[in-house]
């Protein structure tokens, strides 16, 4: 384990290593990953301006999405006998391009302590108490998570513990911005899975309604993609490629759901 220095000038920076492939993630900014390099080649995206992602709520790198991935209805719900009214100004959280609650409390403002490291390997925790988070997602919990690479691969293993007197709705997500070096997107071969469609009203909100999806592998062209899907078993593998280069995303255990954008 070697500490780096990034844009965030956060000195909780972790580099892990295993052959030909590192990854660095930034505990006390939301375990925030930052890089994803395999032979030299840099394959996350939005890592080039920290700062300013971090100033504006911005999604950037692998960002935790927690409590909520993607966007919620509404400013108001209810679960346990808990109901929130969360703020539509809130300097802590992301509102999408209609106003909506986006992600919930954005990464910057999520400060992870660490657990273990090893060259491999880093494991840090988030404990959900401060009353900044209870005020929009009122259910105290422990958040755990282990980053491990080896040659040719990033495994993220997250756990949510409950740690007061209540149970926790689980909706948490990732949102890995990847991408393939000096080749079009329009060149990218994109492969998807058989899933169920799922059917978005005008505000991007699932209806409850889906069709099936036949899974797709061919150019990503002029394809655009900002789609709910329902995995049809318990893993799914999605993927994009070009020439020598390939990154596939592998949904391995309790990932029912995901979005392709």
């Amino acid at each position: 384990m070697t500490a780096v220095l990034n844009p965030l000038d956060d000195p909780t920076t972790t580099r892990i290593v295993a052959g030909d492939t590192e990854a660095v993630f930034v505990p006390r900014h939301g375990m925030l990953g930052i890089s994803l390099r395999h032979k030299g080649v840099e394959y996350l995206r939005r890592i080039d301006a920290l700062k300013t992602y971090a100033a504006m709520n911005q999604t950037a790198g692998i960002p935790f999405l927690f409590p909520w991935a993607n966007r919620l209805g509404g400013f108001q719900y209810e679960i346990e006998d808990r109901g929130v009214t969360l703020s539509g100004h809130s300097p802590t959280l992301r509102y999408d391009g209609n106003g909506l609650p986006m992600h919930g409390l954005m990464w910057p403002h999520l400060a992870w302590s660490i657990e273990t490291t090893a060259p491999d390997s880093l494991t840090a925790h988030y404990d959900w108490s401060h009353p900044k988070g209870l005020v929009i997602f009122p259910y105290p919990c422990r958040l755990t998570m282990t980053a491990t690479v080896a040659p040719g691969n990033l495994t993220i293993e997250t756990a949510l513990a409950p740690t007061g007197d209540i149970g926790v709705p689980v909706s948490f997500g990732f949102h890995p911005y990847l991408g393939l070096p000096d080749v079009p997107r329009q060149d990218w071969q994109v492969t998807l899975p058989e899933m169920q469609h799922l059917t978005l009203d005008k505000q991007m909100i699932p209806t409850g309604a889906s069709e099936p999806f036949p899974g797709l592998d061919a150019a990503l062209g002029n394809r655009d993609f900002d789609d709910g899907f329902a995995l049809l078993g318990d893993s799914a593998t999605l993927s994009v490629a070009v020439g020598g280069h390939r990154i596939s995303v592998d949904l391995l255990e309790g990932y029912p759901y995901t979005q392709v954008y």
